[in-house]
């Protein structure tokens, strides 16, 4: 992979049913391309992984959305008030030049900006075949948002 030759292939546009009645869209990588974010991966988060706060459980190793309720439970028992909220459309609206100025913070690897940058900006291709170029946003489900969203 250091070589920068290995190229993203389109990620597959699969709708999803929201509780809402609406639909989101899902973008679902390859299984090669899946490999391909894990090698990444596996250089990024020894790096990153320090740095995050005590509190953050999304994507990390060793932490489960089960350590996460835990401590919420613990913590309602302590404090009389609770403040839930959600930012809506986090994963749709990432600046792609954020993320990556602030990777290049942790990682001067040439090969991995090159692959995440691949990755964000790699097109999404339709239930008909037809390629929708992505400008803005991080996938779902994919690998990048164990380096992006914490």
């Amino acid at each position: 992979m250091e070589s920068g030759s290995y190229y993203p292939p389109p990620v597959k546009a699969v709708p999803i049913a929201e509780k809402s009645g609406g639909e989101r869209i899902l973008g679902v990588p390859t299984i090669a391309d899946r490999t391909a974010q894990a090698v990444v991966t596996g250089v990024l988060v020894p790096v990153l992984e320090p740095g995050l706060h005590e509190d953050s459980y999304g994507y990390r190793p060793n932490r489960s959305a089960h350590q996460a309720i835990e401590v919420t439970q613990a913590r309602c028992r302590q404090i009389d008030w609770v403040l839930e909220y959600d930012i809506r459309g986090l994963f749709d609206n990432i600046d792609h030049a954020l993320v990556l100025k602030a990777l290049r913070r942790h990682t001067q690897e040439k090969w991995i900006l090159l692959y995440v940058e691949r990755w964000l900006t790699a097109p999404m291709q339709e239930q008909d075949g037809a390629l929708t170029p992505r400008e803005k946003g991080c996938l779902q489900g994919s690998i990048c948002n164990a380096i992006h969203i914490e």
